[in-house]
């Protein structure tokens, strides 16, 4: 595998996930911490035998995007593959923050957005990790105050949220403001657009006191808007290929890859298991992600919020790992990224091992594969 030749630029050195996406219930976690979730369900099967590790400690973001990872380690889903292999979660608030704990091998295997991955991996010169699966697609949407904003072109001149400088939903959204011919300074977000970086945690009660006038935003921080009268101006899946994109990857540190190939797997085989499990059975997978959330976050989700916002999530094993190319490319023509390279990010042959046993078609990796 080639080194990449460039690194990500200083300025969005801690820029997160699509969002990539956020704080506690966003599709991306902004802050610094974590929390260990140890004495939850299904951490260790009934029965099996021990892998090659004895625990495998896995990351993700208590919010819907994330929402294999709540449901699969909920309902035990996960557990089942690993047999006595203990499962030591862990949430997040930021993308950087899960990729620092993966450097630092306090996670084995992360849920997280396109932009931290992209962002872990040209830092570390290719060395750190690697995407092995997909895990959701879409749940990111442009909400307006309807009382100043009616179009799409009545979003010039106005303060538009965004989660964070050089996160995922802040990409495609100066990307969408330059495909419409206007101009914003990306560092600033000032501009033919005011683009205002903030948390997604605090998004809602700046949209309340008028501070903003819409938000591109991850769900479920676009539903909380739309319960406050906020209306749906643009779903971003509508500007993709097929309406897909990928919202939340799965990662692996390369040496934990190396070490313990058949608890990745497992690991694997349990995120496929959980994906068909959702898709089979959307509203127990809904409740299941609900309950999750409330044991991490202390309140579940009412339904106006959840029930939208789970509607936009498509929850697929593929990584769409063409839009991940896509999304790199946007970073470096708003000046946010050099140009990097990706050559061997992802690492998807035990995936289509899988997939191919499950007699699913294999997932692709637009080239940027490991050889």
């Amino acid at each position: 595998m080639s080194a990449p030749r460039t690194t990500l630029r200083r300025s969005i050195a801690a820029a997160a996930a699509l969002p990539l996406l956020a704080v506690a219930l966003t599709a991306c976690g902004y802050g610094s911490d974590s929390k260990d979730d140890d004495a939850k369900k299904g951490h260790v099967s009934a029965g099996g035998k021990k892998l090659s590790a004895d625990t495998v400690k896995i990351g993700y973001f208590p919010n819907l995007t994330h929402a294999t990872a709540l449901v699969g380690i909920q309902e035990g889903i996960i557990a089942k593959e690993l047999g006595a292999t203990e499962v030591k979660p862990s949430t997040f608030n930021a993308g950087p923050s899960e990729i620092e704990a993966l450097n630092a091998g306090s996670i084995d295997i992360g849920f997280i957005g396109p932009s931290p991955s992209i962002n872990g991996f040209t830092k570390s010169r290719g060395k750190s990790l690697r995407i092995i699966g997909g895990s959701a697609s879409g749940g990111v949407k442009l909400v307006v105050n309807p009382e100043k904003i009616k179009t799409l072109d009545d979003l010039k001149g106005k303060k538009i949220a965004t989660p964070q400088l050089g996160n995922t939903q802040d990409v495609a959204f100066l990307n969408w403001v330059s495909e419409k011919g206007w101009k914003v300074d990306a560092q600033s977000g000032k501009g033919d657009v005011s683009v205002v970086r903030t948390d997604n945690k605090v998004t809602p009660d700046a949209y309340k006191s008028g501070s903003i006038d819409g938000a591109w935003a991850p769900e479920p921080t676009a539903s909380k808007l739309v319960a406050q009268g906020a209306k749906v101006l643009l779903d971003e899946s509508t500007l993709w290929p097929d309406n897909k994109f990928v919202i939340t990857n799965i990662i692996v540190s390369q040496k934990f890859l190396d070490q313990h190939p058949d608890v990745v797997e497992a690991v694997l085989r349990g995120s496929v298991n959980t994906n068909k499990w959702i898709n089979a059975n959307p509203d127990e997978a809904k409740a299941s992600a609900n309950a999750a959330l409330k044991t991490l976050s202390g309140k579940e989700l009412p339904a106006d919020v959840i029930d939208p916002a789970w509607k936009s999530i498509q929850f697929t094993d593929d990584p769409l790992a063409a839009t991940l190319d896509a999304e790199a490319q946007h970073a470096v023509k708003a000046g946010l990224l050099d140009e990097p390279d990706l050559a061997g990010i992802y690492d998807l042959k035990p995936l289509n091992k899988i997939l191919k046993a499950a007699g699913k078609p294999e997932v692709a990796d637009a080239g940027l594969g490991v050889k």
